[in-house]
């Protein structure tokens, strides 16, 4: 472990390198413009058309009981939620792997959720529905148990069958978990059997990770989280020998506190088993929600939601924070100026003492009627999915990341936001079923699990064979090419990286794919050349990730 002494608020930004890997593409102090390997934890399930067959997964999540099965198509899900209360809906934001209120997991939708096989063809995914279930209601049911979302693939990071992870890509803070600061995936021989599975403590396997800038964070079986890297405790974890396994210590979020959802971006956020949220980390924008500018090493206090508000969803982005309320509504915090927060001016939230946070908070308007299923906030802007199926974006307009066929930034001025912001048009008939940001550029899974991404392209990091930009003219609208996966492939989850300019999709025959920049090996590949920006560099000529057997 590195201790690193910090004088000011900002914990992520330093200047080095290991002996493998680029010193490129590090965050920068004082601006959204900073770029490190790793990405929130904004990978997305969809669940593929054939993938586990008859599947059912016994979900008990505080004083309701889900049962969710599959019928021959792992992304249809159907939940049946027996109350003992009154009414009310069930929010099903991907069943991957659900964790109950006193902190068991249920491991069998681990194994049975996309389970990554390196290279097999009978490998089992399930990526889960993305979609809003209906309760069962009548004088007997309570109100609404709340199910959370679980992300097996993060950009560089997987769960395996069973529960273990594999990271690849930069290391250079140890964000790898391996005990060194060695990148993997640079150099051929590193991956498959030769690269380690991350030690997270005896017994203990993985429920959910998100890779933020230079770190990466584990929900764990038991309801706990690790985190390891820089940036989220008081030195570095994971860089040297003895630092994992049962020597990392879990977060602590208060006596007796279990954790149902995390993600980091160049922060750390948790949904706690009471549906409140804490964050902590770097705190230079308010990002943290906590009325200060005060970065902290550890969770301490409760975000302000809002009266009888909690939380079902969170996304943590560079410098700001978004989260789906258990009523549908969104709310964000941190950095504004571009418009990121979708409240119509620049003006930064969670950084001052009063009238900021909580009922004070304005929620983001979606338009009429319109309320979120999922949301993803990536570098300065911040993507939704909307129960119709659309997906709205908002923040820094540049190189068409809105992908409205303008460059303008949305969100930053009043009368923008709502029913005067256009939906995302990806051809016609086309819906969503996933989403995630990343730095420059955002990707989406439609309803034929095909992926189209949007926004910078400067290293190919759309996956269309080319380096043009796409999002930021009239001409693209409606026009975004798909990716090539390969002849036969779609695609059940998405993870774009918030740091170097890459995404990884984890497939129906339960492989992984990653395209975009790579010069630390964030592919996985065994090179680092980039890999999306030149004809005939996709579908069957872009190697698997190959994690193993």
């Amino acid at each position: 472990m590195r201790t690193i002494l910090r004088s000011g608020i900002s914990l992520f930004f330093l200047v080095g390198c290991s002996t493998e890997q680029s010193l490129g593409n590090l965050p920068h102090a004082d601006g959204d413009a900073g770029q490190a390997d790793g990405a929130p934890s904004s990978a997305v399930d969809t669940g593929p058309d054939a993938a586990v067959k008859d599947a059912s997964v016994d979900v008990t999540i505080g004083d309701a009981n889900v049962d969710a099965q599959t019928d021959g198509f792992a992304g249809d899900a159907n939940v049946d939620a027996q109350t003992d209360g009154s009414a009310g809906d069930v929010s099903v934001i991907g069943i991957d792997a659900a964790v109950d209120a006193t902190g068991d997991a249920l491991l069998d939708a681990v194994n049975a959720d996309a389970s990554v096989e390196a290279g097999g063809s009978d490998s089992a995914v399930d990526g889960g529905s993305d979609a809003v279930s209906g309760a069962e209601g009548g004088a007997d049911a309570t109100p609404p148990a709340l199910e959370y979302e679980s992300h097996t693939l993060a950009p560089g990071c997987a769960i395996r069958p069973g529960g273990s992870l594999k990271c690849w890509g930069s290391n250079f803070a140890g964000e790898l978990g391996l005990g060194d600061t060695f990148a993997r995936g640079d150099n051929p021989g590193e991956m498959g059997d030769a690269l380690p599975a991350v030690d997270l403590g005896t017994g203990r396997k993985v429920v959910s990770i998100a890779r933020g800038y230079l770190h990466s964070c584990a929900l764990l079986d038991n309801a706990t989280v690790k985190c390891w890297g820089l940036g989220l405790s008081t030195g570095t974890y994971g860089d040297g020998p003895g630092e994992m396994g049962d020597t990392l210590v879990p977060i602590d979020f208060g006596f007796g506190q279990t954790v149902m959802a995390i993600s980091t971006g160049g922060h750390a956020c948790a949904i706690l088993a009471d549906g409140s949220v804490k964050c902590w980390g770097s705190n230079d924008y308010g990002q943290l929600g906590l009325g200060d500018a005060i970065s902290r090493l550890f969770p301490s206090d409760v975000v302000p939601l809002g009266t009888g508000r909690k939380a079902i969803a969170i996304s943590a982005g560079y410098k700001h924070t978004c989260a789906v309320l258990d009523d549908r509504s969104v709310k964000c915090w941190g950095k504004n100026a571009s418009g990121q927060l979708g409240l119509g001016d620049t003006k930064n939230r969670g950084e001052a003492t009063l009238g900021e946070m909580g009922d004070y908070l304005p929620k983001v308007n979606l338009g009429t009627g319109r309320t979120a299923v999922s949301i993803s906030a990536g570098e300065v802007h911040t993507c939704v999915l909307l129960d119709n199926a659309t997906v709205k974006c908002w923040g820094a307009g540049a190189n068409g990341l809105l992908g409205i066929g303008s460059t303008a930034d949305r969100g930053d001025a009043p009368n923008e936001m709502g029913d005067a912001l256009p939906p995302i048009n990806f051809g016609p008939g086309r819906t969503t079923l996933a989403i995630s940001c990343g730095y420059s550029s955002s990707c989406a899974i439609l309803d034929d699990h095909s992926v189209k991404c949007w926004g910078n392209n400067v290293v190919g990091q759309l996956g269309v064979g080319d380096n043009v930009s796409r999002g930021g003219l009239p001409a693209d609208v409606g026009t975004f090419p798909a990716v090539n996966l390969g002849t036969g492939r779609k695609a059940s989850k998405i993870a774009v990286s918030n740091g170097i300019s890459f995404a990884c999709a984890l497939l129906d025959d339960g492989t992984i794919r990653c395209w975009g920049e790579n010069s630390v090996g964030s592919l996985g590949i065994g090179y680092t050349d980039a890999r999306g920006d030149g004809p005939n560099e996709m579908g069957d000529n872009l190697p698997i990730v190959y994690l193993g057997k």
